[in-house]
């Protein structure tokens, strides 16, 4: 199959004198539009062979067409918007060494996405993980660059248990199944395949590369988005702004879409809710909102389903001497020593706060609740919600961490755990900086606690985690489960 419909992106770094190259041959008696060292002109001429359908010239023949090279650089400079001269000055020699993706670009750049997924729920599975990173820290990674696309588009993306999965993620080196090996550090960081049966949608990235979270190496995050955009049917893009961008850059890691994108991967999958957009442009840019910004979600339940047995909680936290039970935009508060219990959208409490709570914490010596909704929290106290939402980055969570499951204060330590699917986080809320040594996995630290925490408080001496329906009872000191009940009993049910 054809390079451009079989696989989307190959993440080239072009160092010199690597590895010992043929001589590139130039014909004689041609003129070469500037002088340049040789490596310059063998990887010139293999980049332009890559991106921009340079012809290799027949073995045996004796000359080829140096101004067919040149217009190719020409085309080159064109889509980086650089001055098309046609030579190889500093400048249009510095951007074919930079790392990038391995999509030609010259083939229909002008048109934005190719093809499509025939439905808006994928798949995905990881199979072989990398050994730089925790697999906790990669499974967070790529589910966070696969929800980089969801929110700005109708798309939603499951995590199989097989490998039929429609997008195969694998770490892996030189040969590795398909026709496209990679070569070692520095090269080829990644590449991935256009929707379609078999490999379609499948990513691959080099193993031999530093995988990071952070700044240095290859950020895996930054790189994954990228290649599921190409996993989704699009292609590059010219603007420097957009995700799609040929080339590896620095980008915002909460919000890395430009409009662009977004524009693009609607014209594929559908267009997201308006007031989604317009929350997702307030959150990347900062821009101030019209009122009612989060009217969004499913409709508030009914008060009549409170002892349904399937009832289970987003966030559950004491607030002075209530508890407060968090489902969807509805917000129960028991008063710990009676039994009548207010209820209503969570708006008719706080007024500023319109949208589902996915976790929360209270701080007692600070007679301060901590309120999140993915990224973002609210500090409240009393029922007054003090300022704007903050960034949970601010309790020293990594920027790939896009949502807070539960989170629970303990008193006694001074300790504030962060829930996060299978990994957590240990914060110390007496000098306010992360604990050294976080995250680590849930199931190490509290056994027979299975499943994904949906809610978690401490009362009594013991941390109580929501899971589903059911409520797990957990003694902290003997780091084991002691009951299980289901979570309407907490209404009186």
């Amino acid at each position: 199959m054809h390079l451009q419909s079989t696989w989307s992106c190959v993440l080239l770094l072009f160092l010199s004198g690597k590895g010992s190259p043929a001589p590139t041959f130039i014909p004689e008696g041609e003129r070469v539009p500037a002088l340049q060292p040789q490596n310059d002109l063998k990887h010139a001429t293999e980049y332009l062979r890559q991106y921009y359908n340079l012809k290799k010239e027949p073995f045996g023949r004796g000359k080829r067409s140096w101004p067919s090279f040149t217009s190719k650089v020409k085309d080159m400079q064109s889509f980086f918007s650089l001055n098309t001269t046609g030579v190889l000055d500093p400048e249009t020699v510095e951007v074919m060494k930079t790392p990038r993706c391995g999509v030609p670009d010259v083939d229909d750049y002008t048109h934005n996405h190719g093809n499509r997924w025939n439905k808006n729920v994928i798949t995905y599975n990881i199979g072989r993980y990398t050994s730089d990173l925790p697999h906790s820290t990669v499974d967070s990674l790529i589910e966070s660059a696969l929800s980089v696309w969801s929110r700005a588009s109708t798309l939603t993306f499951v995590r199989s248990p097989t490998r039929n999965a429609d997008i195969m993620v694998e770490f892996a080196t030189y040969e590795h199944g398909d026709l496209y090996p990679f070569d070692g550090p520095k090269g080829t960081l990644a590449h991935a395949y256009g929707p379609g049966d078999g490999t379609g949608g499948d990513t691959h990235f080099d193993d031999d590369e530093t995988w990071t979270a952070g700044p240095n190496g290859f950020n895996l995050y930054l790189v994954a988005a990228h290649e599921f955009g190409h996993a989704l049917g699009l292609k590059h893009s010219k603007n420097p702004d957009s995700l799609m961008y040929p080339t590896y850059r620095p980008r915002s890691l909460h919000n890395p879409l430009s409009w662009e994108d977004m524009t693009n991967i609607n014209s594929l999958y559908g267009k997201q809710n308006p007031m989604e957009q317009l929350l997702y442009r307030y959150l990347r840019t900062g821009w101030s909102l019209p009122s009612n910004p989060w009217l969004v979600g499913t409709p508030f339940p009914s008060t009549t389903q409170k002892c349904a047995p399937s009832l289970s909680f987003d966030a559950v936290s004491t607030v002075g001497d209530s508890t407060f039970f968090f489902s969807d935009r509805y917000l129960w508060i028991k008063h710990n020593q009676q039994y009548d219990i207010k209820e209503g959208s969570i708006n008719n409490f706080m007024p500023k706060i319109e949208t589902k709570i996915d976790a929360a914490f209270w701080v007692p010596r600070r007679s301060t609740a901590y309120l999140f909704h993915e990224s973002m929290y609210w500090v409240v106290k009393g029922s007054l919600v003090k300022g704007k939402p903050k960034p949970i980055s601010n309790f020293g969570l990594p920027p790939w961490v896009q949502e807070v499951d539960a989170a629970v204060h303990i008193v006694k330590t001074g300790r504030t755990f962060f829930f996060s699917h299978d990994i957590y986080w240990s914060y110390n809320e007496n000098r306010r900086v992360m604990d050294i040594g976080y995250p680590q996995y849930i199931s190490d630290d509290f056994p027979g606690v299975d499943g994904n925490i949906s809610a978690a408080v401490h009362k009594d001496g013991f941390i109580f985690f929501f899971i589903g329906p059911q409520v797990y009872k957990y003694d902290y000191t003997l780091k084991e489960v002691v009951g299980i009940e289901k979570a309407n009993t907490w209404l009186g049910c």
